[in-house]
C-alpha cells in the first residue's frame, strides 16, 4: 500500500528520535546538538578517524590567527550533520516524489563524516606544497586517500556495510575532485551534490567551513547557509534554489574567496608554510614522510606581492626564482635562485575565471516546476565582473638579501608589465636590516 509523503516523513523523524536513545550526543559550537547513532560511531571510534583531532583545519593559520586551532574532526562532524539536515529537508518538502530511502540518508551522512579522513599533516600544505616538491609534481589528493582510508577502516575494523552503500559513499567523496567517477549516475544524481558538489560548487562542506573558519579567526560572517539549506528543492534530479536567494548564493562564493584572500593565503601564513615545507623536505630523507602516502633553511621576511593584471591572466607564465635573479641590474647585490622563494596563489569563486552562478538553477516559487539560470546583471550591476585573482609573492630566505630581492622583483614587474603592480611591500627599515 502506498503511503503519502507526510506519513513517510513522520515515520522517518520518529525513527530518528527513537534512535537518539542509543546515540552519542555532541554539542558543537557552530551547529549545536549533533547526534551520532551506533552505525556512524563505528567509524568515529577508530584511530583513523580520531587522528583528525590532531589535524588543524587551517594548518598553520593559527600562527597569524591564534583562534584558528579547530580541527578536521569537528569540521567532519559538522559536515556529517549538515548532510543529514540537507537530505531530511528535501525529503520533508518533497516526500515520495524523489523517493529518498533510509539507505540514501545513511550514505550521504557517512560521506559527509568521512570526506576529509584522508587529509595529511598540516592539511592542504601536505598535498599542495610538500608532496609536489619531494615527489616531482605529485598529484596525490586527500580525496583519493580518503577513499583508500574508508576501505581500510571497513576492513581493519570489520565493519558490516552494504557494498553498494560503501561504493556510493566513496563516489560522493570524490564527486568534486579531479578523479570523480566518469560513470553517469542514473538516478538520484542530486544526492551526489550534497557533500562535494562537482556540478556547481554549492555543498554542505562549504556551508560548514565558511562559518566555522570565520568564527575561529574572529571574523564576521554574513553568509547564512540556513536560508539555502531550508529552501533547497530537487528539480529534474538537480538541487535548485529560489530566485530570491540569488544574492545569498553569490555571498557563499564571495565569502569563500574573501577567506582565501585574507586567511588561507595570508602573506605571513604562506611564509610560515614555506618554512615548514623546507623543514619537511629536509627531514623527508631521514623520516620518509612522503612514503606514508603510498603503503630549516628558514625564510625570513616577506618582500613583495602583486596581483597579476586581469588581462594578463589567461597567458600567465609561472614566475620562478630564476626570473627574479635575471631581473637584477649591474651593480646590484648578486642573488642565487636558492636565496628566493616564489608563491603563486589563485583565488576564485570555485570555477576559475568563470562565474559559478551561471551553472546554478533557480525556481520562482514552490508552485512552479520551471527551473532557470539567472545572469548577474538581472540582479545588480555592483556584482563583480571578474571571478579570479592571481597573486604573486616573493620571499627572501636571508635577512641581508631582503632589499636586493625586493629590488629585483620590482625590476621584473617593470620589465614584464611596464609598471610596478605591487600593493604590499616590505618596509624600508626591514630592507636595510642586517
Amino acid at each position: 500500500m502506498e503511503t503519502n509523503g507526510n506519513e513517510e516523513v513522520t515515520s522517518l523523524y520518529s525513527l530518528s528520535c527513537r534512535d537518539r536513545r542509543f546515540s552519542k550526543h555532541i554539542h558543537d559550537n557552530v551547529h549545536g546538538n549533533i547526534y551520532l547513532d551506533p552505525f556512524f560511531l563505528q567509524f568515529v571510534d577508530t584511530e583513523q578517524f580520531q587522528r583528525l583531532r590532531e589535524l588543524k583545519q587551517l594548518g598553520l593559520t593559527h600562527m597569524v590567527y591564534p583562534g584558528a586551532v579547530h580541527s578536521r574532526f569537528e569540521h567532519s562532524l559538522g559536515v556529517y550533520w549538515l548532510a543529514g539536515e540537507a537530505v531530511h529537508t528535501v525529503q520533508g518538502h518533497q516526500g515520495s516524489e524523489i523517493n529518498i530511502e533510509r539507505n540514501d540518508i545513511r550514505t550521504v551522512k557517512l560521506a559527509g563524516l568521512l570526506h576529509d579522513v584522508g587529509h595529511g599533516p598540516f592539511s592542504h600544505l601536505f598535498e599542495r606544497e610538500f608532496l609536489p616538491r619531494v615527489l616531482n609534481g605529485s598529484e596525490w589528493s586527500h580525496e583519493d586517500m580518503s577513499v583508500k582510508m574508508i576501505d581500510y577502516i571497513v576492513d581493519a575494523q570489520h565493519i558490516e556495510i552494504d557494498a553498494a552503500i560503501l561504493n556510493n559513499v566513496k563516489e560522493m567523496v570524490l564527486a568534486s575532485s579531479a578523479n570523480a567517477s566518469q560513470n553517469t549516475v542514473n538516478e538520484k544524481r542530486f544526492l551526489y551534490d550534497i557533500v562535494a558538489n562537482g556540478r556547481n560548487g554549492i555543498d554542505v562542506d562549504k556551508f560548514d567551513y565558511i562559518v566555522r573558519d570565520s568564527r575561529a579567526c574572529g571574523l564576521g560572517c554574513n553568509f547564512q547557509f540556513q536560508r539555502l539549506l531550508e529552501t533547497m528543492r530537487v528539480m529534474g534530479d538537480e538541487i535548485c534554489y529560489r530566485a530570491k536567494d540569488y544574492l545569498t548564493v553569490h555571498k557563499l562564493f564571495a565569502t569563500r574567496a574573501d577567506l582565501h584572500r585574507t586567511v588561507y593565503t595570508h602573506a605571513k601564513v604562506k611564509a610560515i608554510e614555506l618554512m615548514v615545507v623546507d623543514a619537511l623536505t629536509l627531514a623527508n630523507g631521514e623520516l620518509s614522510i612522503s612514503a606514508s602516502i603510498q603503503e630549516p633553511a628558514k625564510f625570513w621576511k616577506f618582500c613583495n606581492e602583486f596581483a597579476v593584471p586581469k588581462d594578463k591572466q589567461e597567458h600567465f607564465k609561472d614566475i620562478t626564482p630564476q626570473d627574479i635573479v635575471c631581473s637584477q641590474k649591474n651593480g646590484d647585490t648578486p642573488l642565487n635562485e636558492e636565496d628566493i622563494s616564489v608563491s603563486i596563489v589563485k583565488i576564485d569563486l570555485t570555477r576559475g575565471r568563470s562565474n559559478p552562478l551561471e551553472s546554478i538553477k533557480f525556481f520562482q516559487d514552490y508552485e512552479s516546476d520551471y527551473k532557470f539560470p539567472i545572469r548577474d546583471e538581472r540582479i545588480s550591476h555592483l556584482l563583480p565582473a571578474f571571478c579570479q585573482d592571481m597573486i604573486v609573492r616573493v620571499y627572501s630566505k636571508k635577512p641581508e638579501l631582503v632589499g636586493a630581492v625586493s629590488k629585483a622583483f620590482e625590476n621584473y614587474q617593470l620589465k614584464t608589465y611596464g609598471m610596478k603592480a605591487q600593493v604590499h611591500d616590505t618596509p624600508e627599515k626591514k630592507k636595510r636590516r642586517v
